[in-house]
């Protein structure tokens, strides 16, 4: 960071709306090149770049020079943020109301069958106890799953961002709903796997018990899907 972008933040945090002002202006690019990867999704861009703006001053306000890390980095993160923020209440990202009332129902089925069975239902016993299939009760899981992002780890402290690498999917990065998308995509066991190990945090042995199979079996699925993840988000 310059002494000049320093001074400009100082004075932005002090509320200098000129120093602002400037520092939009010279991020401008920077604020369009994340409101670009919403584009197309049920909102005006020029609304997506206002929102923008709102989550780099933000960032401007909270930024501490003794985090470590280039404001620019900073900021990403906060104006990607403050757009999904809105893309999400907006009712942008819609989840039908057939899979919210499965995802209510795999809930409940899966607290009454875990206290039958002092262990994670497998997903035959789910599908045997629903009267859904597997594949159905895959997309109910991913839909109604809370958003996430690449930086969600799993029991071994992996995480997508790790094993996709960063190269050539930098909006997958900060943008969390392309990623659900992208995993609603994948074939029913692999969207089960990444879904259980990154949404949830599994680990492989839990994940197999799960789905049925063995934890050999998991691992060539998880990598089979991370690499389908890979060419979607590229």
């Amino acid at each position: 960071m310059t002494l000049r972008r320093g001074e400009l933040l100082a004075a932005a945090q002090q509320g200098d709306k000129g120093a602002c002002e400037v520092l939009l202006s010279e991020n401008d690019k920077l604020i369009w090149s994340i409101v670009k990867r919403y584009a197309g999704r049920g909102a005006e861009t020029e609304d997506l770049f206002q929102l923008g703006c709102i989550g780099f001053l933000k960032a401007v306000q909270s930024f501490d020079p003794a985090y470590g890390t280039q404001f620019s980095t900073y900021a990403v993160p906060k104006i990607a943020g403050e757009i999904r923020r809105f893309l999400r209440d907006d009712g942008a990202i819609k989840v039908s109301r057939g899979l919210k009332e499965q995802a209510f129902q795999l809930r409940g089925a899966r607290e009454q069958l875990a206290n039958q069975l002092n262990r994670e239902p497998t997903l035959s016993e789910l599908s045997a106890h629903t009267g859904l299939s597997p594949e159905e009760i895959a997309a109910a899981d991913t839909a109604s799953s809370a958003v996430t992002s690449l930086q969600s780890e799993t029991a071994e402290g992996l995480t997508l961002e790790s094993l996709l690498g960063d190269q050539g999917i930098e909006g997958a990065i900060v943008e969390s709903v392309s990623l659900r998308q992208a995993v609603q995509e994948l074939e029913e066991r692999e969207r089960m796997v990444i879904l259980l190990r990154y949404f949830r945090g599994f680990t492989q042995d839990r994940t197999a018990k799960v789905i049925g199979v063995s934890q050999v079996q998991v691992s060539r699925i998880e990598r089979r899907a991370v690499e389908h993840l890979r060419k979607k988000l590229e």
